[in-house]
């Protein structure tokens, strides 16, 4: 029953490992339509959407499923408990993908004016907190989440300041205010896949170390975890 169990836990990582890839391809794919202002990616974005879906349904009853054949220790009840919160995760990153892609359809039907903030570089720092939020929890490692948690920082800035500047282009160029607008939701959705990349990170910390970094609670203010009495961490699929 244990080694089914491992087995378990194996194929729901695989599971994760595969959403997540199609999450950050998602991301991705959005973010390069809007650099080339280009309609085939958007709709290939949207036609994602349906096995990242497919997906987050398959990887909760996988969950759940070893949830109810045992009663796992800590560390793998963490794991269980990580994976369900980084599916939701996950799922929401695919639909902020789908908004993008639907602003930078309407983008392209509009005519192309220069605004005063790089879309591009926002969604290139948002792409690579996604990428290595997934690799922290492809190698269970704690210091790669910590670095992810710290990038979010500076996407929250670059947001702030694409939200100055748009309102500012908004006010003093009517001509260019749909654009502005559809580049100031691109920006707000960007920053909110930063949010979930976050989450996900803060999820491998509380599944590698037992401490929840939610609301930037000190380590020495949380209470003693189970984690310190377990030895070696274990990664399942490693």
């Amino acid at each position: 029953m244990r080694t089914r169990f491992q087995q378990g836990l194996d194929d729901l990582r695989q599971k994760l490992l595969r959403m997540g890839g199609l999450a950050e391809q998602a991301v991705d794919r959005a973010r390069q339509a809007y650099i080339d202002r280009d309609l085939n990616r958007c709709h290939l974005v949207l036609e994602g959407e349906s096995l990242i879906n497919q997906s987050e349904r398959e990887i909760d009853e996988a969950a759940f499923d070893l949830l109810a054949m045992q009663q796992p220790m800590a560390v793998d009840l963490r794991f269980i408990l990580a994976v369900t919160k980084i599916n939701s995760d996950l799922e929401r990153v695919g639909d902020q993908a789908v908004n993008i892609a639907e602003r930078v359809m309407d983008m392209v039907e509009l005519p192309a004016v220069d605004l005063p903030v790089d879309i591009a570089r926002m969604g290139a720092a948002v792409s690579a907190m996604v990428r290595r939020s997934l690799e922290a929890f492809i190698e269970g490692k704690a210091e790669l989440a910590q670095a992810v948690l710290e990038m979010d920082n500076v996407v929250d800035r670059m947001k702030d300041d694409a939200f100055i500047q748009l309102v500012k282009t908004m006010n003093e160029r009517p001509e260019a205010v749909r654009q502005a607008l559809d580049a100031l939701l691109i920006a707000r959705n960007l920053e909110r896949v930063a949010d979930h990349a976050t989450n996900i990170a803060e999820d491998v910390i509380f599944w590698v170390q037992g401490a929840d970094v939610r609301h930037n609670v000190p380590p020495e203010e949380q209470p003693e975890s189970p984690a310190a009495h377990e030895g070696t961490q274990h990664v399942p699929g490693a």
